[in-house]
């Protein structure tokens, strides 16, 4: 097995597609369990340049303003994917890529990211932790700039299984790690999700239909409705508005970041999956809260996925003007919920203003 600091250096990303299928391929051998060993490698990519063509796409199926001289916050997310799925494709990866549930993601950033400088990207699996649905998966995903880290993310990915797969009973979650890449200590966990009937990933509805291989549940927004003056200090204002999604969202999506699961495409390639409909990427969710939203230059996001949106469909944003934002269906249903803040260890600047949207440049998906 690979030591804890071995690193082996990437000359380009790649491709999605073969990685995918050769993760499903392996996956009915995997056996998932906290205390299994999981690759150790760190995988980088230097002196990386972002594709602006594919930059303005990503924008616009996003709700991002384009032409903007920094990357959305969101986006280097998608310029590491590639690279977790190397990673979480491979013979000493321990969970099953069909049926990964993409369960949250918490971002810092440092600062703003120039979309036309050279990047080191790295990604590697920090740990495994038990989960009372299963086995949690911890990948963090680190853009240095001259050689600091301004951006560094850490998403869960669940796998489901009984306390047969581990062949003991449920005990209290342990947390196994590797060491950060950047110096800083790992944002706070969003808690759990209240009572049942919110949809939460951890219930069995909705993460049954949060299915994807090696993907994430749940996504949503595009339209601006009413807005009610709160906030103050920087903050947008509270913000309220219904989404009209389309039925070509995820086959955006999936162009412009290189994420053509079958699930998010088309009806047909979704019902393949045990799902009625195509359901939105849950990462699309997300940034286009967050182009709704707005986010300072330096800022930590936090986001739980909860539960899919299936296209077409209509869902809810919501902003409560102090940082906090939750998209949901018509029914009520919890899909994603989430905050903007001070990044650790940085004061709140009251003449501060959100960057990369806010409800003056949503848009329409």
């Amino acid at each position: 097995m690979a030591g804890p600091t071995d690193t082996v250096t990437l000359t380009e990303a790649p491709a999605l597609t073969p990685l995918l299928l050769r993760g499903a391929l392996r996956s009915p051998f995997r056996r998932p369990a906290p205390d299994a060993a999981f690759p150790r490698t760190r995988l980088l990519l230097p002196g990386l340049r972002v594709d602006l063509v594919r930059l303005a796409a990503y924008e616009r199926v996003c709700g991002f303003p384009t032409g903007e001289p920094d990357l959305p916050v969101t986006y280097p997310h998608v310029l590491g994917f590639p690279l977790a799925m190397r990673l979480m494709s491979g013979r000493d990866f321990p969970l099953p890529l069909p049926g990964l549930v993409h369960t949250s993601i918490e971002i810092v950033r440092r600062g703003v990211l120039p979309a036309d400088a050279a990047y080191d990207l790295s990604v590697r699996v920090e740990g495994l932790a038990e989960h009372r649905r299963g086995t949690e998966a911890t990948v963090v995903t680190g853009l240095r700039l001259g050689g600091d880290v301004v951006w560094e993310s850490r998403s869960t990915y669940l796998a489901r299984h009984g306390s047969a797969a581990t062949g003991r009973s449920p005990r209290p979650p342990v947390r196994r790690t590797e060491p950060q890449d950047g110096p800083h200590g790992a944002p706070p966990r969003l808690p759990e999700a209240g009572p049942a009937g919110t949809g939460r990933a951890g219930e069995t509805p909705a993460e049954q239909a949060g299915k994807v291989l090696a993907g994430q549940p749940g996504e949503a927004p595009a339209e601006q409705a009413g807005k009610v003056p709160a906030g103050g200090g920087g903050l947008p204002p509270a913000t309220t508005a219904e989404w009209r999604l389309g039925g070509d969202v995820g086959r955006r999506y999936g162009a412009a970041s290189g994420d053509r699961n079958p699930i998010h495409l088309h009806p047909l390639t979704a019902r393949l999956f045990g799902f009625p409909r195509a359901v939105a990427h849950g990462m699309w969710t997300v940034a286009r809260c967050l182009a709704a939203h707005g986010t300072p230059d330096a800022t930590e996001v936090r986001a739980r996925f909860r539960a899919p949106v299936l296209l077409p469909g209509t869902v809810a944003y919501e902003a409560d003007g102090t940082g906090r934002f939750t998209l949901r269906g018509p029914d009520g249903r919890l899909h994603v919920s989430g905050e903007v803040r001070p990044p650790p260890g940085a004061r709140r600047n009251p003449g501060g203003s959100p960057r990369r949207g806010d409800s003056r440049t949503a848009r329409h998906s």
